[in-house]
């Protein structure tokens, strides 16, 4: 008569721990399962594939400054994730939400914070502080460790690849119209990479009042 307290042949505790190859492969089902669960169901949740109310496509111009932001590598320092705490909320704004950045691709929320988060800068200060903080930062905030970024207001912005990008968020989702994607280039013609910056800047966060 068999035993049911013995364990399944090949898979005893002491068969898994001595065993480097049984144990990759059972730790990396697990947690391909356990992803599977906890990302495939947001897929299918409203809150996180649709849009907030009132949010609106980057324009050329700010889809540009969004670009120039993830060149320069300002994620790197900055998020733009206000986590549901009081402490956050108080000091940044309202938490944010997965609808406002369903047109960023990639999202910007991040987690590593040298700087202030920049989910809600938007409004928060005029163009005139932000150019003269990215060109200097010290010049407004004289404690900042904030790299300079003086040639963003030499370079002028790239406007013939504008369409192009365009049409890339289009094929991801982003509601952009056929007239929209073909007068990018002239939206953006002789503007500068900080004005773009800048215009990317403030509109950051605005789409929650």
């Amino acid at each position: 008569m068999a035993n049911h307290n013995e364990p399944i042949k090949g898979f005893t505790h002491e068969r898994i721990e001595t065993s480097n190859f049984l144990m990759i492969v059972l730790i990396v089902l697990v947690l391909s399962v356990g992803g599977l669960l906890e990302i495939v169901p947001l897929f299918f949740q409203k809150s996180t594939t649709q849009p907030v109310e009132g949010l609106k496509p980057y324009t050329s111009l700010q889809l540009y400054g969004r670009d120039v932001y993830i060149r320069e590598g300002c994620y790197n320092c900055h998020s733009q994730m206000i986590r549901p705490f009081q402490a956050e909320t108080l000091r940044y704004g309202p938490y944010s939400r997965a609808g406002e950045s369903v047109y960023d691709h990639p999202f910007q929320w991040g987690s590593k914070r040298t700087g202030p988060d920049l989910a809600r800068v938007g409004g928060r200060y005029s163009d005139e502080w932000h150019r003269i903080h990215l060109i200097n930062p010290r010049d407004v905030v004289p404690e900042s460790i904030m790299p300079a970024y003086p040639w963003l207001e030499k370079d002028l912005v790239d406007a013939a690849v504008m369409p192009g990008r365009l049409a890339a968020m289009k094929k991801l989702g982003v509601p952009y119209s056929d007239e929209e994607v073909a007068k990018a280039a002239d939206d953006v013609k002789g503007k500068t990479e900080l004005e773009a910056v800048i215009a990317y800047l403030q509109v950051l966060g605005t789409a929650i009042k």
